[in-house]
C-alpha cells in the first residue's frame, strides 16, 4: 500500500525517505514542496534527485480529501464539505478578518462527547480521523486560497482544532499533524496561532502539555459541577475540580500563555448573573495555583434537536460585564457564517452514527439472546 505524505510530521517523513535510502536533507526538501508549495505531482519537484522522484512515485502519494461541496457566506467565511470515505465526511471552515486568516479544521467524523448544545455532537460519533485527513483540511484551504486571492503569500495566519470532533480523543493522530503545522519547513504557525480545544479530557491535556504545548481553549460552558454534566457529560469523568487543576499544570509547560474558557451562552441555562458569580468565584479559587484565563462567550447557534435557545444579546453583555468588573479579560465572538451553518458548534458533515448503531445492535442481540433463553425455558416445563 502506497504511503500518504500528508501522514507524517518532518521526523516521520525523514524516516521514510530514510527507509527508500535517502538522506535527511531530502525529507526537508520534500516537505517543502508538498506544504509551503502545495505540489502533489513528484516529477514537478525540480530540485529532488531523479532516483528519488522515481522511489516516490512507486511508494507515495500526496492525497488530499475529495470536496463534495464548497460553501461561502455573505460575511466571506467559507465552509468544505471533505469525503473521507465510507459514508462520512468532515467540515472545515475558513474566517477572514482584518488582521489574520483562520481555519477551524475537524479531527473526527462526529463526536462522542454529545454537548447539548453542539450539533455534531448530536449526531453521534463514526471515527477518528488519521494524521494526513487532519493535515489535508489545511493542505487543501491553504493552498486552494493562494489562487483564490491570486497570491503567493501565506493566507491561513491561525488554526482552531474547533471543527467536529474532540481533538485530544483522538491524540495519536493529533500531535503529527500539530508538528507539521508548526515547523518552519511546513506551515510554520506559531504555537500561540496554532489552538487545540477541548471539552477536559484531563490525561490527554497533560499529554499534550508535555509533547506539544500549543494555545488550550477549554470549554467550560458552567461554572458548577451540576450544571456542567448536564451540559458537558464528559464533567461526569472529569469534573471541574480535576479540570481545573489540569489546566494550572498545562500553564506550567507555557508559562506566558493563558487557558481560553469558551462559554456558550443559553437563555436561561447558564447566562444568569449568578452563573457569572459563581465563575468569578470558581476562577479565584486557582489564582494562587497559577491559572491565568480569559474568557470567550458564545452566542449559541440553534439547532432543532438541543431544545435550547440563544441569550439575548443585552444579557451577554451584562455577563460579560460581570466578569469585565472581577477583572477577567473577556471577549463575545462576533457570530461568522450563520448562513451557511458555518458558525460554533453548526458543523454536521454526513456522518453516519455508528456509535449509536451498534449500541442498538448490541440491546438487540442481548434481547434476542434473553428472548430465546426464555422460549427454551417455557419449552422445558
Amino acid at each position: 500500500m502506497m504511503a500518504n505524505l500528508l501522514d507524517f510530521d518532518l521526523d516521520g517523513l525523514a524516516s521514510f525517505c530514510e527507509g527508500l535510502g535517502e538522506k535527511r536533507f531530502r525529507a526537508t526538501q520534500l516537505f517543502r514542496w508538498i506544504h509551503q508549495r502545495g505540489v502533489n505531482d513528484f516529477g514537478q519537484m525540480s530540485d529532488l534527485a531523479r532516483s528519488l522522484r522515481g522511489k516516490l512515485q512507486n511508494a507515495a502519494s500526496v492525497c488530499a480529501l475529495p470536496v463534495l461541496a464548497q460553501h461561502v457566506s455573505a460575511d466571506g467565511t467559507l465552509k468544505w464539505l471533505f469525503d473521507v470515505g465510507d459514508g462520512n465526511a468532515v467540515e472545515c471552515v475558513y474566517i477572514p478578518e482584518d488582521d489574520r486568516g483562520t481555519l477551524c479544521i475537524s479531527s473526527q467524523a462526529g463526536c462522542a462527547v454529545g454537548c447539548r448544545f453542539c450539533s455534531t455532537g448530536h449526531q453521534g460519533f463514526s471515527r477518528n480521523l488519521g494524521t494526513a485527513e487532519i493535515v489535508a483540511q489545511l493542505w487543501f484551504a491553504e493552498h486552494f486560497l493562494r489562487q483564490h486571492f491570486q497570491t503567493t503569500d501565506r493566507v491561513i495566519s491561525n488554526v482552531v482544532m474547533m471543527g467536529m470532533g474532540e481533538p485530544l480523543q483522538n491524540y495519536v493522530s493529533l500531535v503529527p499533524a500539530l508538528r507539521t503545522m508548526l515547523d518552519d519547513h511546513g506551515y510554520g504557525l506559531s504555537r500561540r496561532r496554532l489552538t487545540v480545544s477541548t471539552s477536559g479530557v484531563v490525561p490527554m491535556m497533560d499529554r499534550l502539555a508535555r509533547d506539544c504545548p500549543v494555545a488550550l481553549a477549554v470549554s467550560l460552558h458552567a461554572p458548577t459541577d451540576d450544571l456542567r454534566d448536564s451540559l458537558v457529560p464528559l464533567n461526569r469523568k472529569y469534573p471541574l475540580e480535576e479540570l481545573m487543576q489540569a489546566c494550572t499544570r498545562y500553564l506550567e509547560a507555557a508559562p506566558r500563555d493563558f487557558i481560553t474558557f469558551e462559554y456558550c451562552m443559553l437563555h436561561q441555562v447558564n447566562d444568569q448573573d449568578t452563573h457569572a458569580r459563581a465563575l468569578v468565584s470558581l476562577v479565584r479559587r486557582y489564582a494562587d495555583q497559577g491559572l491565568r484565563c480569559k474568557f470567550n462567550l458564545i452566542p449559541f447557534n440553534p439547532f432543532p434537536a438541543s431544545g435550547l435557545t440563544r441569550s439575548e444579546p443585552a444579557r451577554v453583555q451584562d455577563f460579560a460585564a460581570h466578569l469585565i468588573d472581577a477583572g477577567l479579560v473577556t471577549t463575545v465572538r462576533k457570530t461568522r457564517g450563520d448562513d451557511i451553518d458555518a458558525a460554533c458548534g453548526q458543523l454536521a458533515g454526513d456522518v453516519r452514527d455508528r456509535t449509536r448503531v451498534e449500541q442498538r445492535i448490541s440491546l438487540q442481540r442481548r434481547s434476542g439472546t434473553r428472548n430465546s433463553r426464555m422460549a427454551a425455558d417455557k419449552a422445558t416445563q
